[in-house]
């Protein structure tokens, strides 16, 4: 958890960003996050009511301050979707929580903040959104694949080891499910085989990009192979070839787990610092 401030630290210390480029986002309020959870759920969630059982799934012992800290991280990804509409690329230091279902959470996710921003995107438009969820995290985005499975304005696409969790996968609109071990190069072959055509394709109005770390070699639950430049270069590319197209996009952290936590946020900037190079290289 502590991950999350050290992020915004490293990034302003590196001075990849300013002062000036950081928002602060509003907790995202009930009503909000019930439109992709159910009601009961959030209930139970927000006032601390979830079973031992539910939070073991989790992975998580409930609190006011996790409670706080989802509030805001789904904040986050609303925010920086609204702001990327309005300039063409926002990243935000948290969120990726894609293992939350609409009643329940699972493996370190309570809310989906990609779900909540997508669906909010959506419907706040006449006619509606259409959104691309690029999910590149090491483990299938299975709660955002399960919430929009029935619905034609969001495209869901993940690329994740298979033998990895969730080990029961639910079907996105276009699943990639790569072996244990892949290195950089067979790793960016097949991102690059899909991102391009994807948006000359279905056309997105946003794209939301989770640049999970957890693909990493140094990763304890990622089981690939890839290093910090291939990190880089995956997110430089998939940020650029969206940008290039004149496709807003939102970028979220997603996963990633290392007990160096200094080491882990560092990591995770590493969608930041592509996205510094894209904003400069465009003159966005």
């Amino acid at each position: 958890m502590s991950k999350f401030t050290k992020v915004l630290d490293c990034l302003l210390k590196d001075q990849v960003i300013t002062e000036k480029q950081v928002f602060t986002p509003e907790a995202a309020s009930k009503d909000l996050v019930c439109c992709v959870h159910t009601e009961e759920y959030v209930n139970k969630f927000f006032s601390g009511k979830t079973t031992t059982e539910e939070q073991r799934r989790t992975g998580f012992q409930w609190s006011e301050g996790i409670v706080s800290r989802c509030r805001l991280e789904t904040g986050g990804t609303v925010l920086a979707t609204q702001i990327a509409l309005e300039r063409g690329l926002a990243c935000s230091t948290a969120g990726g929580t894609h293992h939350a279902f609409p009643n329940y959470g699972s493996g370190f996710c309570l809310l989906n903040d990609l779900a909540v921003a997508a669906k909010l995107c959506m419907d706040s438009s006449v006619p509606k959104k259409k959104i691309l969820i690029v999910d590149l995290d090491v483990h299938q985005g299975d709660g955002t694949a399960f919430i929009f499975g029935n619905e034609p304005n969001v495209f869901t696409f993940s690329v994740h080891c298979g033998k990895n969790f969730p080990f029961r996968k639910q079907q996105s609109d276009l699943d990639v499910s790569i072996s244990e071990g892949v290195e950089d190069g067979e790793y960016m072959d097949i991102v690059q085989t899909y991102i391009s055509w994807l948006l000359d394709s279905f056309r997105p109005d946003v794209v939301l990009y989770d640049a999970g770390v957890d693909p990493h070699k140094e990763d304890e639950l990622g089981k690939l192979k890839l290093t910090d430049d291939g990190l880089f270069q995956r997110d430089h590319y998939v940020i650029d070839t969206v940008v290039s197209k004149g496709i807003p996009i939102a970028t979220v952290i997603g996963g990633g787990y290392t007990r160096d936590i200094d080491k882990l946020a560092s990591r995770h900037t590493i969608v930041h610092r592509a996205a510094a190079k894209v904003w400069q290289r465009r003159s966005l």
